[in-house]
């Protein structure tokens, strides 16, 4: 009589449970660390993005471009990035734009794939950090509210009212 080489035995059925118990009990035990340390807030939070003090640059003089600005807060845990901004009244399209000094100490204003959000920071736009360079599509008055979508990385699109200010007004 010869042995099937395929059947199962309680030898082959017990190295085989052995040889399972290692890997399971490495899995089990991460599991476990890894439930505890989310239980206990350890593994953090995602960003948390607010939109304040919107404004948008009345345009001067026949110019084709203009600037918004915003303050963009994050209490979250996470770091996010501003990858785009749209307006119903801008259909031509936005730029984010950031500025810099070149080595002449020329200000310069170069256009910005994405402007970072840091974890529990924030992103103030100003005539001397970075901004939302706009096309001027329709006459704009002082106090005019124009809507804006802010478009992040992770945290989705979010809403804003941007109020038209003139440039150097108190509060810019």
């Amino acid at each position: 009589m010869t042995l099937d080489p395929w059947r199962p035995t309680r030898r082959r059925l017990a190295d085989t449970l052995l040889a399972a118990a290692a890997p399971l009990s490495a899995c089990v035990l991460a599991l476990g660390g890894l439930s505890v340390w989310t239980a206990t807030g350890n593994a953090g939070s995602p960003p948390r993005i607010g939109v304040t003090h919107a404004r948008l640059y009345l345009p001067v003089g026949g110019a084709p471009q203009t600037a918004a600005f915003f303050r963009i807060d994050n209490s979250g845990d996470a770091d996010d990035e501003l990858v785009g901004v749209t307006s119903p009244q801008v259909p031509m399209g936005t730029v984010l734009s950031r500025h810099r000094m070149d080595p002449g100490r020329t200000a310069c204003r170069e256009a910005a794939p994405r402007l970072a959000v840091p974890a529990g920071g924030r992103l103030d736009m100003s005539p001397l950090t970075s901004d939302v360079t706009v096309p001027v599509t329709r006459q704009w008055r002082d106090g005019d509210l124009v809507p804006f979508t802010l478009h992040f990385e992770h945290s989705g699109a979010i809403p804003a009212l941007a109020v038209v200010v003139r440039p150097g007004a108190a509060g810019n």
